[in-house]
């Protein structure tokens, strides 16, 4: 199945229902249809056929959704780049992909052309507003071309998006994912549009990441209108949710954080919200708690675990985990299953797994691996790593976690964060959730520094609440309180904020350059 049909096949069943929604621009799936042939046959007219690579850097937008389904329409590859990189992590981007055609936003055309010398794999340039001279206009190649064509042929194993991962260290890696691997998550988690009502769904995450990419999949295959955000402002977020009715939606942490400390947020406002899922970054208790306790009794919260490796969400913490209520030993049990990331979906297998790869007893700390039928197909020009990540059908992930004995699956950091004090293993995720529940804590993230007599000590670096009187000596007391001895910071640190990658993830290995020699 080519995921064209992910809008083609409910565009012939409801042509005239609304989908996209950007602005005051409203589309319906006939319209949206109807441009996405005209842009494929635009492609196919400058070489691009079953393969090729088509390369995308630019906010989200229609015209990205249409980029997309035109590239998928010729069975070629679709190669989203992330806004927010720097011009040589782009050139190695593009020149590892292979890109033939570039299409292009406005406020990053001077980034391109200052580029373009050293991109000898790109032959045609597309401009998505008002184009140089040397480039084409998005919209000028819709209005030339036709109007009918056929839809490429492709196999289940053909690569159809290649995103790159906004790792916190080292080159990203090109991810290679499969007309398959899409067809198998979409199916499995969206209902075909046929016309009864569906709600409405807020796109704010960046159509480069696996979480955007998904969530405009499931939801113009569900018949979901799709109401899109150029890029995420709490402000903005609010008013979408209120304008449209929103119904269903999805946050990385900071951004859910964001919201909740808006002046303009109300809970009377988000009554329209059904399901509000996050993840892609982990999500400290105080948030989720707090988002529960402030957002309507109606709303079902989701946390949906996954990488882009894996094709999206793997495990799932569903609404029913994060009612909160009953007697103290039940809250207790309750608030300690919110930090968890649930349990496996029903295509999903998980293990916890030793350096060796032997499976670990049930609660102890290991290496989480996956095994599912939409694993990537490997990285691109990067053979050896993929070989090193999928081990017989299995990926590790890198994430470290556990299993309590329900199932339930809980981080506990990434594998090359993990601190190794005297012998001892320290999850960074155990101190960092101890840490947020400090009154006082804004929000905390932990590393390991060099130490000659111990190997490393744990050093916590900590952003106070606003007005509060935080000592170090009073956070390295909370964690003597709720730790065993070792896993209690050494050090402390206080900042006015962490440093965060474009989805919210703590960028550790800054925190260690800058704090790594002063414990």
């Amino acid at each position: 199945m080519n995921t064209v049909h992910f809008l083609t096949i409910p565009a012939s069943i409801v042509p005239d229902q609304e989908i996209m929604v950007f602005g005051n621009r409203r589309q319906t799936y006939h319209d949206t249809t109807a441009r996405v042939q005209r842009l494929a046959n635009a492609l196919g007219a400058m070489g691009i056929s079953k393969g090729d690579r088509v390369a995308i850097l630019d906010t989200n937008s229609p015209e990205y959704i249409e980029a997309y389904f035109a590239s998928s329409m010729l069975g070629a590859v679709f190669v989203p780049l992330n806004y927010r990189a720097r011009a040589d992590e782009l050139e190695y981007m593009l020149t590892t992909a292979g890109a033939q055609v570039l299409i292009v936003g406005k406020r990053y055309v001077p980034l391109v052309s200052s580029m373009r010398a050293r991109l000898g794999c790109v032959t045609r340039y597309v401009a998505l507003d008002a184009a140089p001279p040397d480039m084409v206009r998005f919209d000028e190649l819709i209005a030339q071309a036709p109007g009918d064509g056929r839809e490429a042929e492709v196999d289940e194993e053909d690569v159809n998006l290649l995103l790159y991962t906004s790792g916190t260290t080292g080159r990203p890696k090109g991810v290679m994912l499969t007309y398959g691997d899409f067809v198998a998550y979409v199916c499995a988690n969206a209902e075909l549009a046929d016309g009864t009502p569906r709600g409405a769904a807020l796109l704010c995450v960046p159509l480069y990441h696996i979480a955007g990419i998904t969530v405009m999949m499931t939801n113009i295959f569900s018949g979901r209108r799709l109401a899109i955000l150029r890029q995420f402002e709490p402000s903005d977020w609010l008013v979408a949710v209120r304008r449209e009715r929103i119904t269903h939606a999805f946050l990385v942490p900071t951004m859910l954080k964001r919201v909740l400390d808006h002046p303009d947020f109300e809970r009377s406002a988000c009554a329209s919200i059904e399901v509000l899922a996050y993840g892609a970054a982990p999500m400290p208790l105080s948030v989720i708690r707090r988002a529960v306790e402030q957002f309507p009794s109606t709303v079902g919260f989701v946390n949906a675990f996954g990488q882009t490796e894996t094709t999206a969400t793997v495990t799932m913490l569903l609404p029913e985990d994060h009612r909160l209520g009953g007697t103290p030993q039940e809250m207790e049990r309750q608030l300690r299953r919110l930090t968890s990331i649930g349990r496996p979906l029903p295509d999903v297998e998980v293990r916890i797994v030793d350096a060796e790869g032997a499976e670990v007893v049930r609660g102890a700390i290991g290496e989480i691996a996956v095994r599912t039928s939409r694993l990537m197909k490997g990285y691109v020009s990067q053979g050896d790593a993929s070989t090193q990540a999928i081990v017989d059908g299995w990926l590790h992930t890198r994430d470290m976690g556990w299993v309590d004995e329900e199932g339930y699956l809980y981080l506990a950091g990434r594998k090359d964060d993990m601190i190794i004090r005297g012998g001892e293993n320290i999850s960074p995720a155990e101190v960092e959730t101890v840490l947020h529940t400090h009154p006082a804590v804004e929000e905390a993230a932990i590393i390991g520094v060099p130490d000659v007599d111990w190997g490393e000590r744990v050093m916590a670096i900590v952003v106070p609440r606003a007005g509060s009187a935080l000592t170090a000596e009073g956070v390295i007391d909370w964690c003597r309180q709720h730790l065993a001895s070792f896993k209690k910071p050494d050090a402390v640190q206080f900042v006015g904020e962490l440093p965060r990658n474009s989805l919210g993830k703590v960028l550790r290995k800054e925190l260690r350059e800058r704090f790594g020699k002063q414990c």
